[in-house]
């Protein structure tokens, strides 16, 4: 169980609700925030005075006063209007996470929303009710708009949602928990919808991905050394030891443990070669500066998941209510901008590391790792499929947050496109699982050929994950499903897993 009290929530009990379905509710300072809050707000719907959101319209009808007897009408519309997003539905793991995020944030007492409304969004998530929210139609600001009314129409019996795996109305599914609708009262439409908890979430998957995506790089990028021969010297802790960044000392340490004791790199140490191609020698340098941008990640993504992002904020010691614009996600469009582009630089290096593996001018390996060139083409096309995922994060790494449209008749005049940036970072991300199963295929292959020198401890215990799932290449045969699985191998953690177990934690 987890107890949200709006300032202590992790990055790790993000991902153990989202994934692992564990249960949630309020701690009493959690309570105690939103009851004080909710008082304020009680005593603002009863004076005749505007307050955006509560007592006057939204966006660019801010300036029209709302009738006493017409507000729960406009909360109840707000939900209703804004929920016009289009596409593919979100993830299980991603809307769980944003129900979480939302109610950890209205948790925190500044927000003016009742305590029962609140209750009943962590009932519909320990319940395991998913609502059904289209995964495009965010700008960023004004918080995440269309996306988060799709999750409130199921907490007023509207919309639809999952629950069991199958697609329902919301009515439908909260009937088979044995919930009843919520009717909003003045602001709590707003308090609900006005942050930032979709591209938050999406983020919080998309780090605890990353962080396995990294450990997975170092695997793939170790196997490419023992493939080709290389040498650790380029690991040396001193050379990381004058640079200082950290990603970098982590990523060398773990070159370092995993070809540890490696029979292959001991039969060619005195060879005439003076040093490896910078796909291998700058391991540390490329993969540690992915890690780098990731532990930025880590920092933003824990500060926003404890922050209120709605408006206007209600202070619960003064009883103001204070307009500002804590919705705008450009700190979540950076950083997921950032971590984009990092994770797509771990592709782009390892397309090139698989490139020479099937080169024979670069390697001393057959050319394609076939023995029978000509009448087989080897894995001549799985570097194809490695060149065209990285050419097409080329694409998706252009940064979301350089661009803004403005919205609501330019009141809203400038947008972070932050949950677009969120988006592409899980695309770019399963773009380059495939890219480092495509590495381990081969890498995998190459050491087969240098048989019967043997790879090192973390090495041996990752190519035997891979053969474990596919044989060895003797002639062509159809890939395409050993592709696939062994991206399921890197992307479900198995991978690292297996390779921790014989040499002890990677780090990042």
């Amino acid at each position: 169980m987890i107890y949200l009290d709006g300032n202590s929530l992790t990055l790790a009990e993000v991902i153990r609700v989202a994934r692992a379905g564990e249960t949630v509710e309020l701690s009493s300072s959690g309570e105690n925030q939103i009851l004080k809050s909710r008082r304020i707000v009680d005593k603002i719907l009863s004076e005749e005075r505007p307050v955006y959101g509560v007592s006057t319209g939204f966006g660019d009808f801010s300036t029209v006063f709302i009738e006493k007897d017409k507000r729960a009408q406009l909360q109840r519309n707000l939900i209703l209007s804004h929920a016009t997003g289009v596409g593919e539905h979100l993830s299980k793991d991603v809307v769980r996470a944003a129900m979480l995020l939302r109610a950890n944030s209205l948790a925190k007492g500044y927000s003016g929303i009742r305590l029962e409304t609140v209750k009943m969004l962590l009932a519909m998530l320990n319940k395991e009710i998913t609502p059904a929210i289209p995964c495009k139609g965010s700008v960023g600001a004004s918080g995440d708009l269309a996306p988060l009314s799709h999750m409130v129409l199921v907490m007023l019996g509207e919309g639809e949602a999952y629950l069991d795996g199958k697609l329902m109305s919301g009515q439908n599914a909260l009937e088979k928990t044995g919930l009843m609708p919520v009717v909003l009262s003045g602001k709590e439409g707003l308090a609900l919808i006005n942050g930032t908890q979709i591209m938050t979430a999406v983020g919080c998957i998309a780090w605890q991905d990353a962080v396995n995506l990294m450990k997975a790089a170092d695997i793939a990028a170790a196997l490419s050394v023992e493939g080709l021969k290389g040498t650790r010297t380029a690991f040396d802790s001193r050379i990381s030891e004058v640079r200082q960044h950290p990603g970098q000392m982590a990523t060398g340490r773990n070159m370092l443990m995993l070809t540890a004791d490696s029979s292959i790199i001991a039969s060619h140490i005195h060879c005439a070669k003076v040093q490896d191609a910078y796909s291998l020698r700058c391991v540390p340098q490329v993969h540690g500066a992915s890690k780098d941008a990731l532990r930025q990640a880590t920092r933003t993504l824990t500060i926003e998941i404890n922050s209120v992002t709605d408006n206007p904020l209600i202070m619960p010691d003064t009883g103001e209510a204070i307009s500002g614009g804590n919705f705008h996600g450009q700190p979540i469009a950076l950083v997921m901008d950032y971590l984009k582009l990092a994770i797509a630089e771990l592709g782009s290096i390892s397309e090139r590391r698989t490139n020479r593996l099937l080169d024979m001018h670069l390697s001393d390996l057959p050319a394609f790792l076939t023995v029978f060139p000509g009448v087989d083409s080897g894995l001549m096309i799985t570097q194809y499929v490695a060149a065209s995922l990285v050419s097409e994060n080329k694409v998706l790494v252009h940064p979301a947050s350089a661009d803004s449209i403005p919205t609501s008749a330019n009141q809203e005049d400038h947008v972070s496109m932050g949950t677009i940036a969120a988006r592409q970072s899980r695309e770019i991300l399963d773009n380059v699982v495939y890219v480092l199963a495509i590495e381990i295929m081969a890498a995998a292959q190459g050491i087969d050929f240098l048989d019967p020198l043997k790879p090192g401890r973390g090495t041996t215990a990752a190519h035997k994950a891979i053969r474990q799932i596919i044989p060895h290449l003797g002639k062509d045969r159809f890939l395409s499903p050993e592709i696939k699985e062994l991206h399921d191998l890197i992307s479900s953690g198995a991978l690292v897993q297996q390779v921790e177990a014989a040499i002890g934690e990677l780090t990042i």
